[in-house]
């Protein structure tokens, strides 16, 4: 890390290990007393000589020094947020993708230079301590980074929060590629334990699940739903604190282990019975034992549901432990003091667990427990796309969760006379609200439950919530006036520039100083640089550092020679059909196809780079991705391209995977169908360190574009105005495949065996899907505007002065993509949060 970054916090970096006194230190400076914590935890914790120690156990002895100052905050921040009582959000999500954590600890606790140093004393490369450290296994897409942000920016501005989610055994799976096509295998994050976790025995919680639903009599003569014949698991949690980034606050993610209440059945292991004895152990350990089963398979289906409920109902339980322990909590003053998140529909769940709470177990009216339960709750919607709107059949919540579904029915009732009032005598108005939809098999539709019993329900960027108020919600709107708001997602610029891009960070602070990490918009300081001859040419400079990394990169895990002076171009997020990789790939051989009628055809090189994963049921995802290996890897070894067109796919994308790409990238490919993408946070980051965004009007590229100036981006292709008339008018993508020679060549390659000599149909379900499927995102609609604008990207890059001052003009005005404008928002809009500085 270059000189001067650890300069970037406001922490004084004494203050990361004064606290600790240990008295063989021998000296005050933070190095020698990190370097005397890191050989105690060597010995005394890991039982390590230091001439054994591998890599990893200097790792682990370097978090365990830190982790003794970050704890010793953690302490002091609930001692004073329990102190105050002070009011909290709880955020549930699925997922967080927290990559590695070792880093930003470092960074925000100002010790980043301290630990480097400590190493370096005892002989060791910091570079390979800290690259022993693996992603955490707890996210996968754009979902579950949103999440970690949020965390960071909530802890770093002192709000008082916790996030709640599942401690998973094992993450998405680790992606390789065979023959181009993509291999699962497990992804073992915590085989070896993780160190920044603390275990919370004490604070384990029941989970009822199956069973029936009785009426009984109560002592009032009054008949009463009772769930009983339930079976029960444990959730056990597991605290990760996040430090906060030049401040002491130190909040929690509070993840849920599952365990069986009985773990081993010894009548049956005496009898021989060795496999039973352990049985309802293994299906006690199921429920968190992976992120996102596959749900193609019924099986796949009820362990999806079991888990949404799992999380909600142990963060539920510990929730009301922690407010009723505080003399003079009641429910009177509950949402007064309980703010909770919904993170997409995932655990939606909660609101009619919560209702199960108050009327079941606390006998509270219905009326006012209603009350309660949409005064906690808050509704983010992530989806545009309607089959992406969770919904499970009736059948399996009634196995799962009966006395849920009872409720569910109850709320639905009360809200068809809602209806029922609103617009009375219209039946249409009723099927599109229910919560139970009739068609194709009945369902519980949570995305209506999540509008319903929330009091605030918001979109993730400008556009998105229009089109959720117009298009996917427009009677609740009418329904529910001010409820629908925007909250356009951010990025912690702690992780994606001050972290991922030391590089030009310590310019950036160099220039402007260095309170840009905790106040993003300084950097619009930085637009008297952009003509700036010599800031051009250091910026450049780095960038170009950036790529010589990223292409030994590519030569370690690709095997592919890559020239750091061509254009990288990148796309890499989660690999769907909206996101439309696959029109990258029509763009890619339309060049190759021109390179090979013209050989001396004068293009920029370019090195395309892709990463992504695709689930592993989604079967048409998984044939773009060997598409893309399989026709980068003949482009890759054909000598006729002279070099000038490269492909590379980086297999197990992954955050720290993408901390080397984004520093690297010259062009950001944010393609999506008009009016698909929510809002996207890969744009934000890519452009956060001076990439050039090509881009429809989708998501956040609209106010991506608002901030940059229409002459910092390339904007392509059909708007969502567009899109809809297209569709109105009736669309086929056979009279473009006619008008098109060029489109009409590329596609017929794909539906051949060119690239698989000998296996026929390779590439059928990508071919299928484009001609015979209706091309249903619009890819050929869109193919001639996007090549359009790669050539102006070609034609703009040789001109490196103007380059440069573009993508110096990306960086300096992304300060309305930090996470911490958009949690500022949230805590004033939506939540009611005050922060709390722990002093």
């Amino acid at each position: 890390m270059p000189a001067g970054l650890a300069s970037t916090s406001p922490f004084d970096p004494a203050q990361g290990v004064g606290d600790i006194h240990h008295p063989s230190a021998g000296s005050d400076r933070p190095d020698a007393v990190m370097r005397s914590l890191i050989q105690r935890h060597l010995v005394s914790t890991l039982a390590r000589h230091s001439s054994s120690a591998t890599p990893r156990d200097w790792w682990v002895a370097t978090v365990l020094s830190l982790r003794d100052s970050i704890h010793e905050r953690m302490i002091a921040t609930q001692a004073v947020h329990n102190a105050q009582n002070v009011r909290r959000i709880y955020y549930f999500s699925l997922e967080y993708l927290m990559g590695r954590l070792f880093g930003n600890n470092l960074l925000a606790t100002g010790l980043y230079d301290t630990a480097r140093e400590a190493l370096t004393s005892l002989g060791q490369d910091f570079e390979s301590v800290r690259d022993t450290e693996v992603d955490m296994g707890l996210g996968n897409g754009g979902l579950g980074r949103l999440a970690a942000c949020f965390l960071d920016s909530l802890a770093t501005l002192d709000y008082p929060a916790l996030g709640y989610g599942i401690y998973y055994e094992f993450g998405l799976f680790k992606q390789a590629f065979v023959n181009g096509h993509q291999m699962e295998h497990p992804d073992s994050w915590t085989i070896f334990g993780d160190p920044w976790e603390i275990v919370r025995p004490e604070y384990t919680q029941e989970v009822r699940l199956y069973g029936r639903v009785e009426n009984v009599f109560d002592d009032r003569g009054n008949y009463r739903p009772r769930w009983v014949d339930t079976k029960t698991i444990l959730g056990v949690p597991h605290d990760i604190p996040i430090a906060g980034y030049g401040t002491k606050t130190v909040n929690l993610l509070r993840l849920w282990a599952s365990k069986a209440t009985e773990d081993f059945d010894l009548v049956a292991f005496n009898s021989g019975g060795y496999v039973e004895a352990v049985r309802e152990k293994a299906v006690g350990e199921t429920v968190s034992k992976v992120l996102y089963p596959n749900d193609k398979t019924e099986n796949g289906k009820e362990l999806r549901l079991v888990q949404q409920y799992f999380f909600v109902a142990c963060s539920l339980r510990d929730i009301l432990r922690r407010h009723f322990r505080t003399p003079g909590n009641s429910w009177d003053n509950f949402a007064d003091k309980v703010a909770v998140q919904l993170n997409d529909t995932h655990p939606a769940i909660a609101i009619v667990e919560l209702m199960r709470i108050l009327i079941d177990e606390h006998h509270v009216a219905w009326d006012p427990a209603w009350d309660i339960v949409c005064k906690t709750f808050a509704y983010t919607n992530h989806t545009l796309l309607p089959e992406a709107l969770e919904k499970w059949s009736v059948g399996l919540f009634e196995r799962v969760l009966p006395r849920h579904l009872q409720l569910i029915y109850d709320i639905n009732a009360r809200l068809m006379q809602t209806v029922e009032v609103r617009w009375p005598g219209d039946n249409e108005k009723k099927r599109i609200c229910s919560l139970i939809e009739e068609n194709h098999g009945k369902g519980v539709r949570m995305a209506n439950l999540a509008v319903v019993g929330s009091h605030a329900v918001n979109g993730v960027a400008a556009l998105h919530t229009a089109l959720l108020k117009k298009d996917l919600f427009p009677e609740f709107d009418a329904l529910y006036p001010g409820r629908f708001q925007n909250k356009t997602n951010g990025i912690t610029p702690r992780r994606w520039l001050l972290k991922c891009n030391p590089r030009l960070s310590a310019l950036i602070s160099a220039k402007i100083g260095d309170g840009w990490a905790r106040d993003l918009d300084q950097l619009r300081q930085l637009e008297k640089f952009a003509d700036n001859t010599a800031f051009q040419r250091e910026f450049m400079a780095i960038k170009r550092a950036n790529k010589e990394d990223l292409a030994a990169v590519i030569a370690a895990e690709c095997g592919v020679t890559v020239s750091p002076d061509a254009l990288f171009d990148v796309q890499i997020k989660r690999l769907h059909e909206y996101k439309r990789q696959h029109l990258n790939l029509l763009h890619i051989l339309a060049l190759y196809r021109r390179l090979l009628q013209q050989p001396n055809l004068d293009i920029v090189p370019r090195v395309f780079v892709f990463a992504a994963k695709a689930a592993p049921g989604y079967d048409l995802a998984k044939n773009i991705i060997r598409a893309i290996n399989v026709i980068g890897a003949r482009i890759n070894a054909d000598t006729r391209v002279n070099g000038k067109l490269k492909v590379a796919f980086l297999p197990n994308y992954r955050v720290s995977l993408a901390e080397k790409i984004i520093p690297a990238a010259d062009i950001s490919e944010q393609i999506s169908t008009a009016g698909k993408e929510a809002s996207g946070t890969g744009n934000m980051k890519l452009a956060l360190n001076g990439s050039l965004t090509i881009g429809t009007l989708d998501g956040a590229n609209v106010e991506i574009r608002e901030e940059v100036g229409d002459d910092n981006i390339f904007i392509f292709g059909l708007t969502v105005e567009e899109v809809e008339a297209l569709r109105a008018r009736g669309y086929s993508p056979w009279d473009l495949y006619q008008r098109d020679e060029e489109l009409r060549a590329v596609i017929d390659w794909i539906g051949s065996d060119y690239f698989t000599p000998g296996e026929h149909g390779a590439f059928g379900a990508l071919h299928g899907s484009l001609m015979h499927g209706g091309d249903p995102y619009l890819v050929l609609a869109d193919f001639r505007s996007y090549s359009d604008c790669h050539a102006r990207i070609d034609a703009a890059y040789r001109d490196k002065t103007a380059w440069a001052r573009m993508a110096i003009l990306n960086t300096a005005r992304m300060g309305k993509f930090s996470s911490d404008r958009t949690i500022r928002e949230y805590a004033n809009d939506i939540w009611a949060l005050k922060p709390v500085p722990i002093k």
